[in-house]
């Protein structure tokens, strides 16, 4: 079965004095998503995007946002955020928030929803919820900081995201999340990945963001 792999470049790897200029860089670049990391210094330790933020950002995109909340209690915050032009917004199922009252909320306000991982976690503990997503993100990274070395052991976990995704006949897509180059790309594909987040490889590589896009769909042969 072949299956639609799509790009979701990070915009937190760019430059951040020029970002609605990366923005504009991403439109013409074959980018599927812009993917916005929104951290609180709570749930991870660092601090990001909000969303006012977001707003900006979106009156200059002509791509879907692909919004990831590492942040505590998210359903304190989907609104805002979808009222911001975020399409797509996951959470993490270790945010402190209720499961299922949080992807009811996101569902309600109009958005897709998606739910991550840490790597310390099992899949096994998003699993009861897959019919109820339309993402699950598998972490390879500690989620905080960009520019981390991929944890390609957690590969398996997208694995077993796919099985249980096929068995079920869902089509909810599975997004890998830390570290993904050309260099590993072809091997999260192999294991069921259909959306890639990659930020340095695209925003920090030699060949600027389009020719990064070009080599990691080229690497992973979509």
């Amino acid at each position: 079965m072949t299956r639609k792999v799509r790009i979701a470049p990070s915009i937190l790897s760019a430059d951040l004095t020029g970002l609605g200029d990366a923005i504009r860089v991403l439109n013409r670049s074959g980018a599927d998503f812009v993917h916005l990391d929104v951290m609180d210094g709570n749930f991870v330790p660092n601090i990001t995007f909000g969303p006012a933020f977001a707003r900006e950002l979106k009156a200059v995109s002509e791509i879907p946002f692909d919004t990831h909340l590492m942040i505590t209690h998210p359903k304190q915050y989907a609104q805002q955020f979808v009222e911001a032009g975020s399409d797509w917004l996951t959470f993490h199922i270790e945010s402190g928030d209720e499961p299922r009252e949080t992807i009811r909320h996101i569902r309600d306000l109009g958005a897709k929803v998606g739910m991550a991982l840490n790597p310390c976690n099992p899949f096994s503990g998003i699993e009861p919820y897959l019919p109820e997503l339309d993402m699950v993100v598998i972490m390879t990274v500690n989620p905080g900081f960009g520019g981390q070395k991929c944890m390609t052991e957690h590969f398996a976990k997208i694995t077993e995201a796919r099985t249980a995704v096929d068995r079920s006949g869902l089509g909810t897509e599975i997004e890998v999340d830390g570290g993904i180059n050309e260099h590993n790309v072809a091997d999260a594909v192999r294991a069921g990945a259909t959306v890639i987040v990659a930020g340095s490889a695209v925003f920090r590589g030699k060949r600027g963001p389009e020719g990064e896009i070009a080599a990691l769909r080229k690497a992973a042969g979509i």
